[in-house]
């Protein structure tokens, strides 16, 4: 995790080093209770809220998020918070 400000925006990202996810899956994983490969009655880890949760927040806060799949596994999340004047 790493935080930043930019010219109007103070910037957090997050990776981490999950499955990889096939990039048409990303969005469908922004939906609360979404899981990859529809894995929603798995015990195994997560529920299926992190990337809605931050979606909810960012949208409260006027920021944008950002999630980009990486090769070998993971996603890299960065959520941008604009800076008020």
């Amino acid at each position: 995790m790493s935080t930043a400000t930019t010219t109007g925006a103070a910037v957090l990202s997050v990776t981490n080093d999950g499955p990889v996810i096939p990039e048409q899956e990303l969005e469908r994983l922004r939906a609360p209770f979404q899981r990859l490969h529809g894995a929603r009655t798995s015990h195994g880890d997560g529920h299926g809220l992190g990337l809605s949760i931050v979606h909810a927040v960012a949208t409260a806060h006027a920021a944008t998020v950002t999630v980009r799949s990486e090769p070998n596994g993971g996603l890299d999340v960065e959520v941008r918070f604009p800076i008020p004047a």
